[in-house]
């Protein structure tokens, strides 16, 4: 019993380093994982017939030798639906082992109050062509979803998601029942994703300790430690967007605060401070004001500037409590941060304490607007690379396809040949 726990342990730490850094060579995984060669042949061989990976020989090393095996992701035969609900758009996409974007759906979601209906059924169809237009016999192993709000651990509950009203909103369940593929759906807040999916695949891999701090109408953030998500005493930890940084005249904020981060820096701060009309908002508005500022319009320069000192007030706070060695900007920030960072980087040098700032650095997101999406994508994984022999037990011969006709295996759904 202890010899299977440890098997089934080692196929998933295997199974977890393709998937995060590509191919890998068998010797590669040996030393990364301080296993021998025999024991990484049988993974790998078994890993194979599961269909998650594949193995080919190497281009011309140069070196003496038999060359290893190289060992990659089956990222066509094996992927997740994973979603993202943003304020303003709504995106399904199809996404392979190894975190490959593989084909996507894309819609504007309006701001229209509580709306899980319209999202939920948008989404559905949205994960049900997706499904069905991926190659047969690949294989469905989760579902994933990110949501602009404070999510339940456990069940997809939306507890709370200020800026339409989503008040308790049962959208796991909801999107699972309507996708019909009977895989449960995990949901996971957009920045807490973000910081993950940042830490994994983009500016932080490498990194234990970073703040990411995602922007959309408001901000939101996810706190990496140790390497691991900051979540909280119920999981709703990381709510960066309502640090209070001007407590006495502070705009109010969807909180029903004063002062909140969110509020001096969100949507609508910036496109008040840059003389926009209440009427205009949106990704393309907030774009406008960051070109304007790059063309040298003096009323979207000073905005910048304004939303940068209040922004850099944050980060120092962030910076003193967490000791971070990167803060990532995502979502709307990735566009704003550019024109802001002389801001953001005179407040960190006048409020943060020497020895913390000394190694810090500040960077938009590498994975872009995608960085929720990808993480969303990891949580529909996640069962997958715990245990996927327990996923995935029914063999196949080494390089042939999964086929259609194969009896189903319990923890996913395979895609059928029409």
């Amino acid at each position: 019993m202890v010899q299977e726990e440890i098997r089934r342990r080692n196929a998933g730490a295997l199974l977890r380093q393709v998937h995060l850094r590509g191919p890998l060579s068998r010797a590669e995984l040996g030393e990364r994982m301080g296993l021998n060669r025999s024991t990484i042949m049988a993974l790998t061989t078994e890993l194979s017939r599961l269909g998650l990976v594949g193995e080919e020989s190497p281009v011309d090393t140069g070196r003496a030798g038999r060359p290893s095996l190289v060992v990659r992701p089956a990222s066509d035969r094996c992927y997740v639906l994973a979603f993202d609900v943003a304020v303003d758009r709504l995106v399904a996409a199809r996404i392979g082992l190894g975190g490959r974007i593989l084909d996507r759906r894309e819609a504007v979601r309006p701001r229209a109050g509580p709306d899980l209906h319209d999202v939920v059924a948008v989404l559905a169809r949205f994960g049900r062509q997706l499904h069905r237009a991926a190659p047969a016999g690949a294989n469905c192993v989760g579902v994933g979803a990110s949501y602009c709000g404070m999510i339940r651990p456990g069940d997809g509950m939306v507890r709370y998601g200020p800026d339409l009203g989503w008040v308790d909103q049962a959208f796991g369940d909801e999107l699972g029942r309507r996708l019909g593929l009977g895989l449960p759906v995990a949901v996971g807040n957009e920045a807490h994703l973000g910081a993950q999916a940042e830490q994994q695949r983009g500016a932080g891999v490498g990194l234990d300790d970073l703040v990411y701090l995602h922007g959309d109408v408001g901000v939101g953030g996810g706190i990496i430690v140790g390497g691991r998500l900051l979540g909280g005493d119920s999981g709703y930890g990381c709510e960066l967007g309502h640090m209070v940084v001007n407590p006495y005249d502070g705009r109010p904020c969807g909180c029903g605060s004063y002062g909140c981060l969110e509020a001096e820096v969100g949507e609508r701060a910036l496109l008040d401070a840059a003389g926009r009309p209440a009427e205009l908002f949106g990704r393309d508005a907030v774009r406008s004001v960051a070109d304007d500022a790059d063309r040298g319009d003096p009323l979207a320069r000073e905005a910048l500037r304004r939303i940068g000192d209040w922004l850099g007030i944050g980060v120092a706070n962030l910076i003193n409590l967490f000791n971070p060695g990167l803060v990532v900007f995502g979502g709307m920030l990735c566009d704003l941060y550019p024109g802001a960072a002389a801001q953001v980087r005179g407040r960190i040098a006048r409020h943060v304490l020497p020895v913390a700032r000394e190694t810090v650095r500040l960077r938009t997101a590498a994975l872009g607007d995608d960085a929720t999406l990808v993480g969303a994508a990891e949580l529909g994984f996640a069962r997958l690379l715990d245990d996927p022999l327990a996923v995935l037990t029914a063999p196949v011969p080494p390089g042939a396809g999964v086929p259609s006709s194969a009896p189903p295996v319990p923890g996913f759904r395979r895609r059928q040949e029409v």
